[in-house]
């Protein structure tokens, strides 16, 4: 089967075939392997679908918040009476009025709800207002008076070793040492480089709104696109002084996340808000706002020694990665984990010595991205890659097979890889993938030059460049975290409910966990259950995490589902209940003595049944960063094909060919789109995507100045080969699929971008300069 998702330049060209289905079958029209549509689809696409800033309740007011125009100053005083005196007006709120924990934070609380003696980044909330009209809000907001002492911004993360503190904890989150092998090994050839990674947001297609409600006990209610509802909930109440009990979180529509969707900073004051006044209060952040609300990606500087012997194998390699945390730690000592674990890449290192910092500025905070700490150092270590097979002139698709991993090698944190890894095999698939046809010298011809069809580009100057990128993320938490989830599935009158806090993010969990229900229990009427935390905790809605905990936990609900429906069919005819199987809505048993439909077993009885599902435990890296901090590892290969215009420095991607290892295609038309938005967004921080910031403030935070890759930068993307070899310890055997194409395909533009004009391409995203060929012919 083909699933074929157009956009107005680029093309999605993909085979992802269901287990069990040859290249003449068709894949089953509904459970695993089938490729079922959202059930919210029609709704979405028609714009009926309610997200939070749609709602509505009776006497509602609206919020605004007032914001710090500086990066770093101390707050000497903060007037609210002009604005508490605003017609319209019914509560300000500052860091006085907050009745239990002042700060914050998922991982570490150190990040104000509002800031009170100092400002540690531009944006950074100061206070809140809720009015009867959201331009009142606003007003208001922008009446109250704060008088600053401006200070001097740290911005440079490498002089925040030696500034002051910006903050009680220190500037230094968090550092990793991570030692393995011979430190005195000795390539035959050495290559250096810098790297640095610029501040990609996750530019949400609909900014941050949410909706809170008191409730008569005291509490409050709050509607958010949250991703992690249980967190968010013990996190506000514990700033309201609630017991969590007290509070709920309700999740509307998700539109769009590539990360942690929702800062607790927006919920919390809309809840403090809403208990101030008795009233339920809206508030639904602009653009800007937005921007400098919510955490980017990590900036990040990599200095880089590869050894190699003569023959292009690997002996040691030496890196220093320091990533901007901004003000607040954040996900930070996360993403530095990831990043120094993976300094390598998915190839076989006898020696690696790597020094990994995250440290406090005052730049905007970093957070939870899409592939964080893995996207960084892919960028860097591939670019080593091409630098080192120049070098040795080796082909460099040839030089990382060489070097590839596989199943069995150990990791520089000596964590020996278990789970499937067939990163040769991926190489292989998008090195021999036929090349697009070059374009020919005319631009009337069917083709763009870079910088689009009005271009200022000549045919003349353009040069074709080929690139290749490897790289690995980790699925699930890691270094110890608890990954559980919770799950109950009910049958009754034919249909089934499945009840789980997993949000459903785009990453398609609501689809899957009807696949798994229609599977197991051959019922084709399945509904999920909206997620509020009265259930049960599902955990965060990142690293793949719901496609094999969640989706675990679906399965062991509806499997003990099925054994109470076919217990008494297997007492009544004597034979266990392994011996009777479940499609199409029919019981039949092995010799076809029973056959009976799900309805007739069923009887008029209300099955349900609730799991967990938690896998093995991982454990965090040590002083010298070793340790199975992992859970479970995903590849991706991904070749680049870029016209240049060496001139003027404009690129243009003509077409990425992937090959990813997934385990097991679960839904083919989803695994698709999956793959082809995460390739989309690697596009973007290769090329467009830097938010950009002058002494800590940050500079057109707008769709405006902030480029985000649109239709007319997608290329064709070819998905050429989908590797389906089972990890045995997760459930169904599927890896995450959208994480690792966004990490390697910016490395693999980069790459291409090199061949094409010889020059070293260092930075991300790619500035014009850096395209401009070092020897113009």
């Amino acid at each position: 089967m083909t699933s074929d998702a157009a956009t107005a330049t680029g093309t999605t060209h993909t085979t992802p075939r269901a287990e069990g289905t040859g290249p003449d079958q068709e894949p089953p029209a509904h459970g695993l392997g089938a490729s079922l549509p959202p059930a919210d689809a029609r709704a979405k696409t028609e714009g009926t679908f309610p997200y939070a800033a749609d709602l509505w309740a009776e006497g509602l007011l609206w919020a605004a918040l007032l914001r710090s125009p500086h990066p770093h100053a101390r707050i000497l005083s903060i007037d609210t009476t002009a604005a508490a005196a605003m017609p319209g007006v019914r509560a300000v709120v500052t860091h006085e009025d907050i009745p239990g924990d002042s700060a914050y934070g998922r991982r570490v609380v150190d990040r104000p709800v509002f800031a009170a003696d100092l400002v540690r980044h531009h944006g950074e909330a100061i206070a809140a207002v809720a009015a009867d009209h959201p331009d009142t809000a606003r007003l208001a907001a922008a009446a109250i008076t704060v008088e600053y002492e401006v200070l001097e911004p740290v911005t440079d993360p490498e002089k925040a070793f030696v500034a002051e503190p910006l903050h009680p904890d220190g500037n230094l989150i968090r550092h990793i040492p991570l030692r393995y092998g011979d430190p005195d090994a000795v390539g035959e050839v050495i290559v250096e480089g810098l790297y640095r990674i610029g501040r990609q947001d996750p530019a949400p297609i609909g900014a941050e709104a949410g909706l809170a409600v008191p409730r008569p006990d005291g509490g409050v209610e709050l509607y958010t696109a949250s991703t992690d509802p249980h967190t968010d909930r013990d996190l506000a109440a514990a700033c309201f002084g609630l017991e969590p009990d007290r509070v709920k979180v309700v999740v509307t529509g998700v539109p769009g996340a590539t990360g942690d969707r929702e800062d607790p900073g927006f919920q919390i004051p809309l809840g403090l808000l809403a208990l101030r006044t008795g009233c339920p209060v809206k508030l639904a952040a602009t653009r800007e706002e937005s921007f400098l609300g919510h955490a980017h990606r990590h900036p990040t500087l990599l200095r880089y020694r590869h050894h190699a012997d003569a023959e292009g194998r690997l002996v040691k390699v030496e890196a220093q990665i320091l990533l901007d945390a901004g003000a607040y730690a954040d996900s930070s000592s996360e993403s530095l984990a990831a990043a120094v674990a993976f300094a390598c890449g998915p190839y076989v290192v006898p020696h690696a010595f790597i020094e990994g910092w995250v440290v406090r500025t005052n730049n905007p905070p970093s957070g939870h991205v899409r592939g964080e700490g893995a996207m960084q150092v892919c960028a860097a270590y591939e670019g080593q890659m091409d630098k080192l097979a120049a070098k040795l002139g080796v082909d460099p698709a040839e030089l990382r097979l060489r070097n590839a991993l596989a199943t069995g090698d150990i990791l520089p944190t000596s964590q020996t890889v278990t789970c499937p890894a067939p990163v040769a095999e991926l190489l292989e698939a998008v090195r021999d993938f036929p090349l697009p046809a070059l374009p020919k010298d005319d631009p009337e011809d069917d083709w763009l030059l870079p910088g689009g069809p009005e271009g200022a580009g000549e045919p003349g100057a353009v040069r074709r460049g080929v690139g290749y990128a490897l790289g690995m993320v980790h699925m699930l938490g890691a270094e110890g975290a608890d990954e559980v989830s919770t799950a109950t599935v009910r049958v009754h009158d034919g249909a089934a409910t499945v009840i789980c806090a997993a949000v459903e993010t785009g990453q398609g969990f609501s689809t899957l966990a009807r696949q798994i229900v229609q599977e197991t229990l051959g019922i084709d009427e399945v509904h999920v259950a909206a997620v509020d935390t009265d259930q049960p905790p599902a955990g965060p809605a990142t690293h793949g995490r719901h496609t094999w905990v969640s989706g675990g936990a679906v399965e062991r609900a509806a499997k003990m589902v099925r054994t109470q429906l076919l217990q008494p069919l297997a007492h009544q005819f004597g034979m266990s209940t392994e011996l009777l199987q479940i499609a199409d809505g029919k019981i039949t048993s092995y010799d076809g003595v029973l056959s009976t439909t799900v309805t007739e077993a069923m009887d008029g009885k209300e099955l349900w049944a609730t799991a967990q599902c938690r896998p093995h435990p991982t454990e965090p890296l040590d002083g010298a960063g070793q340790g199975d901090a992992f859970v479970g590892l995903a590849f991706c290969a991904v070749r680049a094909v870029v016209d240049v215009d060496i001139e003027l420095g404009s690129v243009r991607v003509v077409e990425m060919a992937v090959a990813q290892d997934v385990g097991r295609v679960l839904n083919p038309s989803q695994l698709a789109v999956r793959i082809e938005a995460g390739v989309t967004q690697g596009i973007g921080a290769a090329l467009t995507e830097n938010l950009r910031t002058a002494r800590g403030l940050i500079r057109h935070p707008d769709l405006t100045g902030y480029a985000l890759p649109t239709s007319l930068d997608a290329p064709d993307i070819h998905i050429v080969k989908l590797v389906e070899e089972r990890d045995v310890v997760a459930p169904f055997g599927a890896k995450a699929a959208s994480a690792v194409p966004v990490v390697t395909s910016p490395a693999a533009v980069a790459a291409a971008v090199r061949a094409a004009t010889g020059r070293p391409v260092n930075r991300l995203p790619i500035r014009p300069q850096s395209a401009v060929a070092a020897h113009k012919s």
